[in-house]
């Protein structure tokens, strides 16, 4: 039966996406603009705007579901642990309906990419998903027959937030994370955690994206830290296999576009995983970069 169109919002910090979808998964409207941040009623109202626009130009009044960095305390109500930290403790879920005057389903938006690959992207079909975010953060989500787990404190997949396993010598306590623990994966497996290893390390000053440039280029140091992260992450991965045994691992964010990470993966997860043999999928998004915002669409 037709449900109508779904509008889907991505709220990042530097920037707001949204699309609205057909039933078929078609794109009816689509448009991005820098978020007014850190004013918060500004971004509401951004927000509302977007939205209304996207009803006129395809004449239709459609559900909305938006994805933001953090998560809404099932408790207080509150959005908390955003790395756009402006937002947090503020009343987001209860004051984007305000405004826009309907009923907005939020979701992590890590847990909107996983939905998105599940639904019509790499993990499509299989039974179990779990959403990799590797770029600005480290998060992930859980889709089980097509269902997100949220989990019953709101937080389902934050694997990000775990300690690195099976640490060396080297690894331990790890660098201090900005939810205030140390040794978080997101201190490893970030772009920013990318950046730092390799500044320790080698002494250079790079971004990831030039880490990865240089790597390609042949330079023998940032080839090195191309391995480690790649080590690392399949430790993390391999602990998730350990816990959940998704059928598929989708990759998203900034990082994911590094092609050797789908060829090293499975031998470096495989010894970590208590198994005697793997058959979980580690696959790039079919969406790209668009999947977190057409998550949000599909939440309805």
């Amino acid at each position: 039966m037709a449900r109508g169109p779904r509008t889907g919002i991505d709220l990042g910090g530097t920037k707001i996406e949204i699309v609205m979808l057909g039933d078929g998964g078609q794109i009816l409207f689509e448009k991005r603009i820098p978020t007014p941040a850190p004013d918060y009623r500004a971004t509401l109202e951004a927000l509302r705007d977007l939205v209304e626009e996207a009803d006129r130009a395809a004449g239709a009044r459609a559900s909305v579901g938006m994805g933001t960095p953090g998560s809404i305390s099932p408790t207080t109500g509150l959005l908390r642990n955003s790395n756009s930290v402006w937002m947090n403790g503020k009343p987001l879920a209860k004051d984007v309906e305000a405004i826009m005057d309907r009923p907005v389903r939020l979701a992590n938006d890590a847990n909107c990419f996983a939905l998105s690959e599940a639904t019509d992207g790499a993990g499509q079909g299989a039974h179990s998903v779990f959403g990799v975010i590797i770029g600005t953060g480290c998060g992930g989500g859980v889709v089980i027959a097509g269902e997100l787990v949220d989990g019953a404190n709101g937080i389902g997949g934050e694997w990000g937030h775990n300690p690195l396993p099976w640490p060396d010598v080297t690894e331990v306590p790890g660098p201090k994370c900005w939810c205030g623990l140390r040794g978080c994966q997101e201190t490893w497996l970030s772009g920013p955690g990318l950046a730092r290893d390799h500044l320790a390390v080698s002494g250079q000053t790079l971004k990831a994206e030039e880490i990865v440039e240089r790597a390609e280029a042949g330079d023998e140091a940032s080839r090195a830290t191309l391995q480690r992260h790649a080590g690392r992450l399949g430790r993390g991965l391999a602990a998730v296999c350990n816990l959940l045994d998704p059928e598929v691992i989708v990759l998203g964010g900034g990082l994911s576009n590094m092609p050797h990470l789908y060829n090293d993966l499975p031998r470096l997860m495989e010894p970590f995983i208590f198994s005697d043999h793997v058959t979980t999928k580690i696959l790039p998004p079919v969406h790209g970069d668009a999947s977190g915002v057409r998550g949000a669409a599909w939440l309805w």
